[in-house]
């Protein structure tokens, strides 16, 4: 089958199309026909070799890690789903990713995708949308009532969280650039900061829940918005525990467990028209079109999902 792999670590120039072999599939695993797949930046990071230390895979590495397509076979002990299913998920990170034509995932972290929502659309959802759900749910336990900051709300994970903490009935407010003031309004968000032209840590206050996908300086002075017993959650960087026991505050950093079960919550969300993926930039499955996603990627200005069209 077509994919395109890294032999070594290092610029974007690595990801290079080749012929592997299709994956053979565990008693648990189902292989998906791969219709789309989508850039985030744990595949530039791992790219780099930045995560080697936590992924020590054996090149040639298939990087990728969202997944939308159709059940093509399944293992002996499957009993969710059958071939002809449409199916997403966000796969166990392995050496074996979605940038390619064919994938295995395990059962457990697979959802049936709702025929109302495009294979392009659902393939910008797992990996971001956990994220989401994780932060705000799992681990803040937001409720109706809660004021969320939520950094970078145009993004992936960003945009998103904006529309989950709005369906459980929160007031949020997101940083963003003034060109993205139309989008994060239309997820929902009830206060737009500027982030080029003002400072966030001077508006805000008494804030329950800070979602933080920046790190460094944003990340310090997020702790300076919330109340006592409020929650700062960061997928960027672990936060620093003195401050927040020093400020009352219960922080930490999330890293995405796959759930097949939360996926579907998720599914039920989409089909209702609660959320919604947001696709800011689509890319053929190719070297220059996943050279040109890392790229863009990179950058951390990407307006919603990065998609690669398999099919």
């Amino acid at each position: 089958m077509k994919a395109i792999v890294i032999t070594n670590y290092g610029k974007s120039e690595q990801l290079k199309e080749q012929e592997v072999p299709l994956p053979t599939i565990k008693n648990n695993q189902v292989l998906v026909e791969l219709h789309a797949t989508a850039v985030n930046p744990i595949d530039w990071k791992l790219r780099e070799g930045y995560l080697k230390e936590k992924f020590d895979f054996d090149f040639p590495i298939i990087l990728g890690w969202d997944a939308a397509g159709i059940v093509k076979q399944v293992g002996e002990e499957v009993t969710q789903f059958q071939v002809g299913d449409r199916v997403f998920a966000r796969p166990a990170t392995t050496a074996n990713g979605t940038y390619a034509e064919y994938t295995a995932v395990d059962e457990k972290r697979l959802a049936k995708l709702p025929s109302s929502i495009t294979f392009d659309e659902a393939a910008g959802v797992p990996l971001a949308g956990l994220t989401a759900w994780q932060c705000l749910v799992d681990f803040a336990k937001i409720k109706q009532g809660d004021n969320v900051l939520i950094h970078a709300g145009s993004g992936g994970v960003g945009s998103f969280a904006i529309q989950i903490a709005k369906y459980f009935g929160a007031y949020v407010a997101t940083t963003a650039s003034e060109k993205n003031e139309a989008l994060v309004k239309e997820l929902g968000a009830d206060h737009l900061i500027n982030y080029q032209a003002e400072n966030f840590e001077e508006i805000l206050s008494d804030y329950d829940i800070v979602v933080d996908t920046m790190g460094g300086d944003i990340q310090l002075k997020s702790f300076q918005i919330l109340k006592e017993g409020g929650k700062l959650v960061s997928i960027a960087e672990p936060p620093d525990e003195d401050i927040a026991r020093e400020n009352g505050i219960v922080a930490g950093f999330l890293w995405l467990e796959e759930n097949g079960k939360q996926l579907a919550e998720i599914a039920e969300l989409l089909e209702e028209g609660k959320i919604k993926p947001t696709i800011g930039h689509t890319f053929p499955l190719t070297e220059e079109g996943l050279q040109k996603a890392h790229q863009l990627s990179e950058t951390h200005h990407a307006k919603g999902k990065i998609i690669i069209k398999i099919k």
